[in-house]
């Protein structure tokens, strides 16, 4: 055998053992074609229809120019579009880039410069937003908007219905483990988001760990309405269901009572929410109403569930088994669970390490630490990030002494779990949502009135942590509350705005000048009470 056959043998191989993102919806569609996949609204795909979707999505995205290795962007709510092209650009070899649409156009043009995404595939609804972040952002040569049969794109946009007609073949491509084909923008105690690589390996070895952890299988009913922007919605639940075979049901936000009714109406077996969503469902009107007792797999995550709310749970959803998902986007996202039967005796625990992840807690030499002892959350896992985009100092930071550092704190109990207890990245965590309280100090600081701010979370009794700031005026300066809260609002999101400013004397900081932000947390935990 010369060379150039042992190559062609070696690409055949690797052609017939291949198992990537893009490969899920056809092998699911094999097994179960005419069962229903994605439900949205009026839209009910089978298996069959879902991968045929697919397949015409990725020949799109080919036949207009999008090659693989380019960055497509993603800016819409839930939608069964939204599934479909999860597994269409990675079908393609096109890295995807879910934006998060609750970003003013300044936050998405950052997205756009920073990711080098030159398709952005937008929502009607959001392709105002998406064109000022285009002004702003520049890279973008091919808008497309996710139009329905029959209304016509907006001027200078393609229309994502017409390429969906497309009688063309999907690119023949094998994609390897670790190639490039996600990149999920997430906040740390930087004022820019991270831009965080993941690849099929990452991807679906999580898959596996999540199927395992939360006890998953191909007869679940899954009702999907955080958004998929988000991994824990896109990965731990969505993508999962389709490797399954499982059914999903798509709503474009968690509304309380679309939700109660959803679960009702298809039977709905299966729902994951943070905390704040699940409190919302409790005190909707109708959850005496509507007949739930279909549901009996409960997911939860971002914050631990308050043991009150665990009790009531327990109490108006007797069939119902709860999961705590702990974990963050550099680990796709998964990193340990806490099941059904440890959910009250163990309340607030973040549960153990999920199937093929391995955590240890280390002190600040990066040396394991015995049980009980605090220190910093520390993982080893194929469901690792391939790094941060173009930043090697910050990946080499959070993988050094070999285990990648989560930035969160935390220690063993005496039974072996693992406990939560603060947030190395100072993370403020509103609603299901991350937000990192430098970047709203610094859009605090670009005030003229503002000498010194400090941003932190206090507990809400809705969103669980509430942003707020403490704010030290410049002499003689003239501001009041209402002026920082538009001043924020003109420039963040408005999960990221601070909901109420105190303003004080001086900041608490220790000898060597330190911020001392437990000090404020402590000092007003109470105000939202």
């Amino acid at each position: 055998m010369n060379r150039d056959d042992s190559d062609d043998l070696g690409d055949l191989v690797a052609r017939v053992r291949g198992h990537s993102l893009g490969d899920l919806p056809r092998r699911s569609a094999r097994r179960f074609p005419d069962k229903v996949a994605v439900i949205d609204g009026d839209v009910v795909l089978t298996f069959a229809e879902f991968d045929a979707l697919v397949d015409r999505a990725a020949a799109a995205l080919h036949d207009n120019g999008i090659a693989p290795g380019d960055r497509v962007a993603l800016l819409a709510h839930n939608c069964w579009q939204y599934a479909v092209l999860a597994f269409a650009t990675a079908r393609a070899a096109v890295v995807l880039v879910p934006v998060n649409f609750m970003l003013t156009a300044e936050e998405i043009a950052y997205i756009l410069g920073h990711s080098r995404a030159t398709g952005f595939i937008v929502e009607p609804a959001l392709v105002e937003v998406a064109e000022e972040a285009m002004r702003l952002g520049g890279l973008v040569t091919s808008p497309i908007a996710l139009t329905e049969p029959g209304r016509a794109a907006p001027d200078g946009w393609a229309d994502f219905a017409a390429w969906l007609s497309t009688t063309c073949a999907p690119p023949d491509l094998v994609v390897a483990d670790d190639q490039l084909l996600r990149v999920m923008y997430t906040s740390g105690t930087e004022s820019r988001p991270k831009g965080v690589m993941h690849s099929s390996r990452s991807l679906m070895w999580q898959y596996i760990s999540t199927i395992t952890a939360g006890s998953m299988s191909d007869d679940d009913v899954e009702l999907h309405s955080l958004p998929l922007y988000h991994c824990a919605q896109l990965d731990n639940f969505l993508a999962t269901d389709i490797y399954l075979g499982a059914t999903s049901i798509i709503l474009p936000r968690p509304e309380p009572e679309a939700v109660l009714r959803a679960v009702e109406r298809h039977r709905v077996t299966n729902y994951f929410a943070p905390p704040t969503v699940w409190i919302s469902l409790l005190r909707c009107p109708v959850f005496d109403e509507v007949d739930l007792s279909s549901l009996r797999k409960g997911y939860y995550g971002a914050s631990a569930m308050p043991t009150e709310i665990l009790h009531e749970l327990r109490e108006r959803l007797p069939a119902l088994q709860l999961w705590n998902f702990y974990g963050q986007t550099e680990i796709a996202p998964l990193a340990s669970a806490l099941g059904p039967a440890d959910q009250e005796a163990h309340a607030g625990a973040a549960g153990r390490p999920a199937l093929n992840v391995e955590t240890a807690i280390l002190d600040d030499s990066d040396t394991p630490v015995a049980a009980g002892t605090v220190g910093e959350i520390a993982h080893r896992s194929p469901h690792l990030m391939l790094g941060y985009l173009d930043d090697p100092a910050k990946t080499a930071e959070a993988f050094r002494g070999g285990w990648f550092h989560s930035g969160d704190l935390g220690y063993y109990d005496e039974f072996g779990l693992l406990h939560v207890v603060d947030r190395k990245k100072d993370m403020i965590k509103t609603g299901g949502e991350n937000v990192a309280s430098r970047e709203v100090e610094e859009v605090l600081y670009s005030h003229e009135a503002v000498q010194e701010v400090a941003v932190f979370g206090v507990p809400h009794p809705t969103w669980v942590e509430s942003v707020v700031a403490a704010v030290v005026p410049k002499a003689g300066a003239a501001v009041a509350e209402t002026d920082l809260i538009t001043h924020c609002r003109d420039r963040l999101a408005g999960y990221k705005t601070p909901k109420q400013i105190f303003f004080v004397d001086a900041l608490p900081k220790n000898p060597s000048g330190k911020l001392l932000k437990r000090d404020l947390r402590e000092r007003f935990a109470s105000v939202f009470h």
